[in-house]
């Protein structure tokens, strides 16, 4: 295992929670490795957005690739998120982690969601998982259920069998969008023997409450990507209306050229 795998590894915290920001190009992994994020993950919405393409379709697996090819030049570990593999053929999926761990991405999140809004059966997840843990041993593999996520009736019960199953297979960590109960939040924790990783929710639980509710990682998902349109309009409207104000976080020419070139805080 690589000094980069291992230090991913031992972010995962239990009670104090890595924040894993997700990038969705070069500028933007590089702006967050430059502002001292230890690691950078990816966001399926935002390369697939990015590219003109849906989310969730298995319509980016290039895109994904290509992007994590750049961002393994940055100084710290690189997480992708591969949607559900790109394939329902376990070793299709297993090769394409290969490839990304090649590159020299640290980790991967494999999830269980369908496009159609149900759940994938557990049994070709787990069988996902074992691929990809005999092909590429030293990956970190967040598998991730999406019965909150996709609001399935009676979630936990749905996604505490699928957890252990993923676990059991293989999985380092276990990733659970949507749920934001601080009472499920814990029994999820104490029921899953591996990492647990949640989504950040704007007006939801802390990094530190959910820290101190067992969980090891925090991602932000889509939510920079969206937060980045929502700038892009808002500053073209202050521009056509002539209401413009200076902002002192606002990179500079040269700023975005020299942490684009080197990953670095400029």
């Amino acid at each position: 295992m690589s000094d980069r795998h291992a230090a991913f590894r031992a972010l995962h915290r239990p009670g104090r929670p890595l924040v894993l920001p997700n990038a969705w190009d070069h500028a933007s992994g590089a702006a967050l490795a430059a502002a001292g994020h230890p690691a950078v993950g990816t966001t399926s919405l935002g390369v697939a957005a990015a590219a003109g393409r849906p989310d969730g379709l298995a319509a980016t697996a290039e895109e994904t690739l290509r992007l994590a090819e750049l961002l393994v030049r940055l100084p710290v570990p690189v997480t992708v998120d591969v949607e559900a593999g790109f394939s329902d053929d376990p070793s299709a999926v297993a090769g394409y982690a290969a490839e990304l761990a090649a590159l020299g991405v640290v980790g991967i999140n494999l999830e269980d969601g369908r496009p159609d809004g149900s759940l994938a059966d557990p049994a070709l997840v787990v069988a996902k998982i074992e691929a990809v843990r005999a092909r590429v041993p030293g990956l970190f593999v967040n598998a991730r259920t999406d019965a909150w996520w996709l609001g399935r009736p009676d979630p936990l019960e749905q996604a505490l069998p699928r957890a252990r199953a993923y676990r059991r297979a293989g999985a380092d960590g276990v990733f659970v969008p949507g749920v934001g109960d601080p009472d499920v939040v814990r029994r999820l924790a104490d029921a899953v023997d591996a990492p647990l990783n949640v989504l950040a929710q704007p007006g939801g639980p802390s990094p530190a409450a959910l820290g101190r509710l067992g969980v090891a990682r925090v991602s932000t998902g889509s939510l920079l990507f969206r937060a980045a349109l929502a700038a892009v309009v808002r500053t073209a409207d202050a521009v056509r209306t002539g209401m413009v104000e200076p902002d002192p976080a606002l990179p500079s020419y040269a700023d975005v050229q020299r942490m684009t070139a080197t990953g670095r805080r400029p």
